[in-house]
């Protein structure tokens, strides 16, 4: 997605080989109009799909989770990583380690919200080391329902993410997909795969 690496260019931030801070536009600050195309871009790669829910996971997912929903006029719901004293004791959950965060969750889902009549599109900000997509795919496995696809903003694709997904039967699709990067450069994976230098 063009628009998308381009303002990677010029907004992001690569602290070292494997960090990349998009938080003036994506994940902390988001810019709204990007965001809702972003949303259209998802929808448009899996319209075939007839997708009945989007699931993403607290916090950064939650902006594209609902662009894609507004997309397809459908439900969005997240999983949280505290549980509320009003969420009933009803609960899907998966053990996620957090990357950024350096720490582990347990990310809960209320049965009432996903079941064996859904198909689900996973949508999230960031595919890494994909441990939390992975608990998500587990929670879509435990609820029966039928799993679409996972759509990730960012890919690393030096990292091993998509490979656990890819092992697990999960289609990915990724908006930008970063092969390398280190301070001052980035390298983006076209989709014929060719290697595209980027001063940032």
């Amino acid at each position: 997605m063009k628009l998308l690496q381009d303002r990677i260019r010029k907004e992001g931030l690569i602290l070292s080989n494997t960090v990349l801070k998009v938080d003036s536009f994506l994940n902390h600050q988001v810019d709204t109009a990007l965001a809702l195309e972003i949303g259209k871009e998802f929808a448009r790669r899996f319209e075939d799909k007839t997708i009945t829910k989007v699931l993403t996971i607290e916090a950064s997912g939650i902006q594209f989770a609902m662009a894609v929903g507004i997309a397809l006029n459908i439900p969005f719901v997240y999983a949280k990583k505290k549980k509320a004293i009003t969420q009933s004791e009803q609960v899907y959950s998966a053990s996620v380690h957090s990357f950024t965060k350096q720490e582990t969750y347990q990310v809960t889902i209320s049965k009432n919200y996903l079941g064996p009549e859904d198909k689900v599109l996973i949508v999230d900000d960031f595919l890494a080391t994909g441990a939390a997509l992975v608990g998500l795919v587990q929670i879509v496995n435990e609820a029966g329902a039928e799993l679409a696809g996972v759509g990730c903003v960012i890919e690393k694709g030096f990292q091993e993410g998509r490979g656990l997904l890819e092992q697990m039967n999960v289609s990915v699709e990724s908006l930008a997909i970063i092969s390398r990067m280190a301070p001052g450069e980035i390298y983006f994976e076209e989709p014929a795969k060719e290697l595209v230098k980027e001063t940032v």
